[in-house]
């Protein structure tokens, strides 16, 4: 499906090469002071245009076309549309026999009879994205004063991610990248225990983001070589502050006013310029694929704001729950 959220609810729709894109934000509370100038800060963190990002540049003007009434929302669904306005179709006319390995090409073509555009990726496309982060913009509102921060931490395995993003288009080629998310500020009390954790519903939101392999919170994957006594977080104040943060905030599914802290990697992006080998349909059988079109050699580049936001729409989501939780004292 298209949609996520129980309360703070986000659908995104549309294609890459199609005659727009966009997002309907259903369930945001009325009030909330909304301009479509308060998009751009984050539409241009994602944007394109850059060195080792793809050469098409999209103008994402963001037009609210619902919700929103003389600044503030009104309560009702909020519909946000982007024209697409930069497309090379023609680079993807060979894709319905030759899928590009790595690519939904060949998945899509399964789940959708043949009927799905292939065209730049269609709704597979990274460029769907800008939906996530116009839901974003407005999921951080909700938050405050909590707020959520990403940043790209490493690129290609190394720190030095200019010199890894020069090295990888030097090469033909395209490299991944590891991103680090922050969320300070948070309130206790926000979550479910097992299927509606803080963890699990951030996780949900992440692996929607195309290109993300995985998620580890706070000591992750390092806490498997690690004893009880050295991974528990002791308690130091009477607030739930602890001394150290290897839960990364969480303790049985919610949240206990520690950071939430989590590392997201990036895969290489799949379409390279380096000649590949892989299965034509139509002539059954493996021969060489040259992807044409414009591509990022690095996508972990523009990936960071999107994780953030994504991340803000599954605590958005979560902070209202907790409103509507009855409360006996």
């Amino acid at each position: 499906m298209n949609s996520f959220g129980t309360l703070f609810r986000v659908s995104i729709f549309g294609e890459s090469h199609g005659i727009q894109i966009g997002a309907v934000i259903d369930g945001c509370p009325a009030g909330i002071s909304l301009a479509e100038q308060d998009l751009q800060d984050d539409f241009s963190r994602r944007k394109a245009g850059g060195r080792g990002t793809t050469p098409r540049v999209e103008p994402d003007l963001p037009r609210i076309v619902s919700g929103v009434f003389r600044g503030k929302t009104t309560g009702a669904p909020i519909t946000i549309v982007f024209e697409n306005t930069n497309t090379q179709s023609k680079d993807y006319e060979n894709l319905l026999h030759h899928p590009r390995p790595g690519h939904a090409d060949f998945t899509a073509q399964r789940k959708y009879g043949g009927y799905s555009d292939p065209r730049g990726g269609g709704h597979f496309s990274g460029r769907i994205t800008l939906g996530i982060v116009a839901a974003g913009v407005i999921a951080k509102k909700i938050m405050e004063p909590a707020r959520v921060n990403a940043t790209l931490i490493e690129a290609g395995g190394s720190k030095d991610i200019s010199a890894a993003v020069e090295k990888a288009l030097a090469e033909d080629d395209s490299i991944g990248g590891l991103i680090e998310c922050s969320c300070t500020g948070m309130p206790a009390g926000l979550g479910e225990p097992f299927f509606n954790s803080v963890e699990s519903m951030i996780a949900h939101m992440i692996f929607s983001v195309p290109a993300t392999r995985g998620i580890e919170f706070g000591s992750g994957f390092s806490s498997a070589r690690m004893k009880g006594s050295e991974h528990n977080d002791n308690l130091i104040s009477a607030d739930g502050k602890t001394e150290s943060n290897f839960a990364s905030g969480v303790n049985g599914g919610i949240t206990n006013g520690n950071d939430i802290v989590f590392r997201v990697p990036v895969k290489p992006t799949s379409s390279v310029s380096k000649p590949q080998h892989t299965y034509n349909f139509q002539n059954q059988k493996i021969e060489k694929l040259v992807i044409e079109g414009r591509h990022d050699a690095c996508i972990a580049l523009r990936i960071p704001v999107v994780i953030e936001c994504a991340t803000a729409i599954a605590l958005a989501d979560l902070m209202l729950l907790e409103q509507k939780r009855p409360r006996v004292f």
